[in-house]
């Protein structure tokens, strides 16, 4: 591949950019809806679960601490191999139709970043002071008042987990494959659509698409950085 070829292809991913080109548009509202509808049921999950152990002492919880920190590195093929497993039509999960939609893909990518989640609001709100807890409780705060407190306290690891859960998500390539297949109009997204078009030669959509990826993901850890500078 040579560099005329590269300049070709660059020159073609600006043009079908600045031309708002279709497949493009399409491509991408389609990563951003799969993305938030994940970090949006991961936090269903996660925000309370990570609240209950750091405000509770239970039997297993350094265990538990210590199963979702391992987790956060599970290879996403892995992880795709076994939902797969579970949403195909023979599977366990097979009613639920989930394989090869969007919907699947969103549940997939909700369970791989989950364990990230839980790990940095659990690291976050532990942070901060138990003596804060503490006196929370001792002005006469129920439980959930004082859990609220303390994650208002926290709210910019809160914040820096729940973007970088949706970074993961949104850049995430081995569960889309797996769970949505890379239809086109259907489940394809960013990253199966750049990992196709790279395989095709289609370097100008490639670029395209990549140029936007990366444009999402930089643009959220400026607006975090923004916030824990603000905080500071």
């Amino acid at each position: 591949m040579g560099w005329q070829t590269i300049v070709a292809g660059l020159a073609e991913a600006f043009r079908l950019i600045i031309s708002l080109d279709k497949t493009v548009l399409e491509i991408t509202v389609r990563s951003l809806y799969t993305a938030i509808l994940a970090t949006l049921l991961a936090s269903i999950v996660g925000l309370p679960l990570s609240i209950f152990i750091t405000m509770k002492e239970f039997p297993g919880k350094r265990g538990l601490k210590f199963f979702f920190n391992s987790m956060v590195g599970i290879p996403t093929v892995t992880l795709g191999l076994f939902l797969y497993s579970l949403f195909s039509r023979s599977g366990p999960l097979g009613t639920l139709s989930l394989l090869y939609t969007v919907r699947g893909v969103s549940v997939g990518q909700a369970i791989l970043i989950l364990p990230i989640m839980v790990t940095f609001i659990v690291s976050a709100i532990e942070s901060k002071d138990q003596e804060l807890r503490d006196l929370v409780r001792t002005l006469g705060a129920s439980e959930y008042e004082t859990s609220i407190a303390v994650v208002r306290e926290a709210y910019s690891g809160v914040s820096l987990a729940l973007v970088s859960s949706f970074n993961r998500a949104f850049a995430e390539l081995g569960i889309a494959t797996m769970l949505g297949a890379n239809i086109s109009g259907i489940t394809r997204v960013l990253t199966t659509a750049i990992a196709l078009e790279t395989s095709k030669g289609e370097l100008g959509l490639s670029f395209a698409l990549s140029f936007i990826l990366l444009f999402v993901v930089l643009a959220l850890n400026y607006f975090i950085n923004w916030l824990q500078g603000g905080s500071s």
